[in-house]
């Protein structure tokens, strides 16, 4: 698997979520942005865990993604960042990107990879980003795909 490549399908998929009206949409990348538009999905650390199956076969990538509000009005942000992080529906980044899996036997991020699965979110809390305070969150996602 190619990391920047597999980043850049994960941020297309973000990038289909539904946001409540009159939030704007989502702006996403597949890097570390020098400064953001929030709310706002970028791909930040990963690591990989080489040689999971014989001969180069099958690699896992484990990526720490952030989405970062704006904090124009605490309560409004957090809502907007709950619906973000939601399990399900229309806003939700879990659902956007899982769908980003394909159909069953098909590969997933358009061909990039094996599979793929939302984990878990962690560190809802404040992020200076560029000087700049955003509420946020991160969500991991662990990534297979041929070495």
């Amino acid at each position: 698997m190619e990391a920047s490549a597999v980043r850049n399908a994960v941020a297309d998929a973000a990038r289909t979520v539904v946001l409540p009206e009159g939030i704007g949409k989502l702006t996403c990348t597949g890097y570390v942005p020098d400064a953001v538009v929030a709310p706002h999905f970028f791909c930040g650390e990963y690591t990989v865990d080489y040689d999971k199956a014989m001969r180069r076969s099958l690699d896992h990538i484990e990526l720490t993604c952030r989405v970062l509000v704006g904090r124009a009005d605490d309560r409004a942000s957090q809502r907007t960042l709950d619906a973000l992080l939601a399990g399900s529906g229309p806003s939700s980044l879990k659902a956007a990107i899982e769908a980003a899996r394909g159909a069953p036997g098909e590969y997933a991020l358009g061909g990039l990879a094996h599979d793929l699965h939302v984990m878990r979110m962690q560190g809802y809390r404040w992020y200076e980003h560029q000087g700049t305070d955003y509420v946020g969150a991160e969500l991991i996602i662990k990534i297979i795909g041929e070495g």
